[in-house]
């Protein structure tokens, strides 16, 4: 690769946005980074320099607050958790019911969703029995290992 290449691609890439290119043949490999100074140059005079967009922050609430407002409400409650990662449905179909509603009694075993992970529809058994108080996830979104899907009174 020539010297003209290179600059060519540097050029490329500060008008691209892109942070990073990366090419690989048989004879050489080139690595282009764009680094935090980068984008923090001067701009020449006569030129507005650019204003980053305003970001929004959230008003914090101290975890001690959160941990004792969620043990009071959900002290008794046990949580339906994620086996996988995947995407969760509560029905086996569109066409069909969902599997539980709030309010639903299951039982150990009883399905209460399916999960959908690499084309695989897998279905989620209840490891308790007893009430669903809350679904804490919406239908056909993604969902993580461990994540809690319901809580469910205990019976």
């Amino acid at each position: 690769m020539k010297a003209k290449e290179i600059q060519d691609l540097i050029s490329f890439l500060s008008k691209s946005g892109l942070e990073e290119v990366n090419i690989e043949t048989k004879g050489f490999k080139v690595s282009i980074k764009r680094s935090a100074e980068q984008n923090m140059m001067a701009v020449p005079t006569g030129i507005p320099a650019p204003v980053p967009a305003p970001t929004m922050i959230a008003p914090t609430i101290e975890s001690s607050e959160i941990k004792k407002n969620s043990s009071d409400s959900n002290k008794n409650l046990i949580e339906i958790k994620s086996p996988m990662i995947g995407t969760f449905y509560r029905s086996a179909n569109p066409e069909t019911p969902p599997f539980i509603e709030i309010g639903s009694n299951v039982k150990k075993e009883d399905i209460v969703c399916v999960i959908e992970a690499m084309k695989l529809f897998n279905e989620i058994e209840s490891e308790v029995s007893g009430k669903i108080v809350k679904i804490l996830i919406d239908n056909a979104q993604p969902v993580e290992y461990d994540q809690p899907l319901f809580l469910v009174e205990p019976s």
